[in-house]
């Protein structure tokens, strides 16, 4: 049964609380990372958040589709549309671009490296993570999309973003 304390807020107010609820998750997913690092080390947190995310990205990849009704092989148009919807979208800025058979994604600002900095800490090494992540989410809203990344801690090679990717549209599969 729905929460139907949900129903009497206004658009403005579900707004919000999606955006609370979007810091709320991505401050979950920090706090369980950081208590595996400071234990254990990076090598280990990270090897725990690539699983993680193997798994969580498919779910999350599934339920928008399943929300935004998108075909089997909804292509670039498809993922643009998805990715607006993902639990990033409503805490980073970001930018898409399509032209013609690629996608480009660029996060322009990042709370997790934002957060990291403020705290003192080194910058979450995440293109390895993220390479499983954003792969495994395209992959999930069209078999087709091939996902490369073109920079991306700590491997930036972009200094006007915080990290970019490349999705592909290989229509001959």
């Amino acid at each position: 049964m729905p929460n139907q304390y949900l129903e009497s807020l206004s658009k403005e107010q579900l707004i919000e609380l999606i955006e609370i609820y979007s810091k709320n998750w991505l401050a979950m997913d920090g706090v369980w990372f950081q208590s595996v690092e400071q234990k254990f080390g990076m090598d280990e947190a990270m090897e725990h958040d690539a699983n993680a995310w193997e798994r969580f990205t498919v779910i999350e990849a599934r339920k928008i589709k399943a929300f935004l009704h998108l075909p089997e092989q909804s292509g670039l148009e498809g993922l643009a549309k998805a990715l607006r919807l993902r639990f990033y979208a409503n805490i980073n800025r970001d930018e898409i671009l399509i032209e013609g058979n690629t996608l480009l994604y660029r996060t322009l600002d990042c709370r997790v490296q934002n957060a990291r900095k403020r705290k003192g800490m080194p910058f979450h090494p995440c293109k390895s993570v993220g390479i499983i992540e954003y792969s495994g989410f395209a992959k999930e809203i069209d078999s087709r999309i091939q996902c490369e990344v073109l920079s991306c801690y700590p491997d930036v090679t972009d200094q006007s973003c915080c990290c970019g990717w490349k999705f592909t549209l290989n229509e001959s599969l």
